[in-house]
């Protein structure tokens, strides 16, 4: 994977590069905006990490440049920590902001979740995956991916949170769910068979069903994921 990193405050980015060479990461870094525009087509970067105080082209324009062209993930690091300027990083492309100072290793997990992300998003077409509330699930890889972690479902359990997640905010009736995961029609005394799938789900999503932030019971219809 090739990050690029620019950062006109040179400690800042040589500490960076360090702790991304640590990680196995081809560090292509650069103390000026200008130099990257004269070099960015010639790179193939994963990830960009970008200050957003330098002179001459700073952060905010330099991300606006890149993204006529390319999608990859960018990263601000940047001293500013109003949340307009937030706001105003986000707006115009970034991905992720990170105010300095700042921990190393948060900056390499940040790294790695946008990565994560990123390469989920480019296997296929936006129409097989949603994205919402910290929640990424990916029809084609059967991939799910929530608050930024991989995490391993089963085949029922996938089809099952996919199933929610498509009608993300209304109740997915019982039979409905049933029908649409196993193909079989509904019988009563298969409810018990949902309900430990649905229970395995929350423990994995760190859910609970007496206070539920994702997955609700609708008892006497069936489930909804809220929106």
């Amino acid at each position: 994977m090739n990050i690029l990193v620019v950062d006109d405050e040179k400690e800042i980015a040589d500490l960076i590069e360090i702790y991304l060479t640590n990680e196995n990461y081809h560090v292509y870094k650069y103390y000026d905006s200008k130099n990257v525009l004269n070099d960015i087509d010639k790179l193939k970067i994963d990830l960009a990490i970008l200050d957003v105080m330098m002179p001459t082209i700073d952060g905010f324009q330099l991300c606006s440049i890149i993204r006529e062209k390319y999608t990859f993930p960018i990263i601000f690091v940047t001293a500013k920590v109003e949340d307009i300027d937030k706001i105003s990083g986000l707006s115009i492309g970034a991905d992720d902001y990170i105010t300095k100072p700042f921990q190393p290793l948060e900056l390499i997990a940040r790294v790695k979740a946008q990565l994560r992300r990123y390469k989920t998003y480019n296997k296929t077409n936006d129409d097989n995956i949603i994205d919402f509330r910290g929640i990424t699930i990916n029809n084609d890889t059967h991939e799910f991916i929530f608050e930024d972690e991989p995490i391993e479902l089963t085949k029922t359990e996938f089809s099952i949170l996919w199933c929610l997640c498509q009608n993300r905010g209304n109740v997915v009736k019982t039979e409905d769910l049933f029908m649409n995961v196993w193909g079989e029609k509904y019988f009563e005394n298969d409810n018990n068979t949902i309900m430990v799938h649905i229970r395995h789900l929350r423990e994995k999503m760190h859910d609970t069903s007496k206070i539920p932030k994702y997955i609700k019971t609708v008892w006497g219809v069936g489930y909804k994921i809220e929106k």
